[in-house]
């Protein structure tokens, strides 16, 4: 993680929830000061108020005196929701005021956020996250940036306080795309190694023997490395991202390939397994021992 080199700023953010109280403290942590919107979503915030943030009763108080407002919410939805409410963020936001959404969002619903925000003064950016909340909390998130290049480079800075890889993608809503494709990988990688994983145990092969194979092969990378220790003894923490988050991407997936009109039959597959789920709160890895026991 680089450090923030410019003058502190004022920010707000909406959605403390897993990632964003990551982002939260090390936003503290670089000397920024920091209101958040006050929600029952967020995690426990005890130790950001400790730090000197300020919790606020709508999302036009955390934009109001900003100077670069976050968006850390679930989807499209909800971002347009609190930017447009009429308590909304921008009912608060001043001239050339940055928000910056760091959500999962489709690309189309992006492009006209951004225009809306110009329209009411503002600046935009998307600046999808990738990794996982552990990340998150030790300011090693990776973000993908939708954005102007001077804007891009203003806020580079302040993105690295929290983020250890920045890619700029290309321009608003090419965060977002880029975000919906990478997930769409990695979401589909995971579950051909769910389904190969209950393959491997019906056919009596040890899990080390299949870990190890697989990642001095054409298996290993990332995702396998965060369901290793699922396979391994049963642990999920290490990628704690629900099957109804991944049900909701893919169906942004699908929506982007609409509208592009591209082939999408790999994906329709590996959307129809998460979204089969009964249970959409379990964790990713859990896929593993569902396929397992209805193999």
């Amino acid at each position: 993680m680089q450090s923030s080199t410019e003058i502190p700023r004022r920010i707000g953010l909406v959605g403390v929830g897993l990632m964003g109280h990551g982002i939260a403290r090390n936003l503290l942590k670089a000397g920024h000061s920091l209101v958040f919107l006050d929600h029952p979503g967020n995690q426990p915030v005890d130790d950001l108020l400790a730090a000197g943030a300020e919790a606020r009763a709508t999302a036009r108080e955390v934009a109001e005196g900003a100077e670069v407002v976050l968006l850390c919410v679930t989807g499209s939805p909800q971002v347009e929701a609190v930017l447009f409410a009429p308590d909304g963020v921008l009912a608060g936001l001043a001239p050339e005021t940055v928000v910056v959404d760091c959500s999962t969002a489709l690309p189309s619903s992006t492009a006209k956020v951004a225009a809306r925000v110009a329209a009411a003064g503002g600046r935009f950016m998307d600046a999808a996250m990738t990794r996982t909340p552990k990340e998150a909390e030790e300011g090693r998130l990776n973000l993908i940036v939708g954005a102007p290049q001077p804007l891009f480079d203003e806020l580079h800075p302040l993105l690295a306080c929290f983020a250890e890889n920045i890619a700029h993608a290309g321009e608003v809503s090419a965060g977002h795309t880029v975000k919906l494709l990478h997930n769409f990988v990695s979401l589909g990688f995971a579950a051909i190694l769910a389904e190969a994983t209950a393959a491997s145990r019906r056919a009596g092969i040890d899990d080390e023997a299949l870990l190890e194979v697989l990642g001095k092969g054409g298996g290993g990378g990332v995702v396998l490395e965060r369901l290793r220790p699922f396979i391994a003894s049963g642990d999920a923490s290490g990628f704690r991202f629900s099957v109804a988050n991944a049900s909701k991407d893919l169906g942004y997936y699908h929506a982007m390939t609409d509208e592009l009109g591209v082939a999408r039959g790999l994906a329709e597959a590996v959307h129809a397994l998460y979204a089969g789920v009964e249970d959409q709160s379990m964790a990713v890895p859990e896929l593993i021992a569902l396929l397992e026991k209805h193999s």
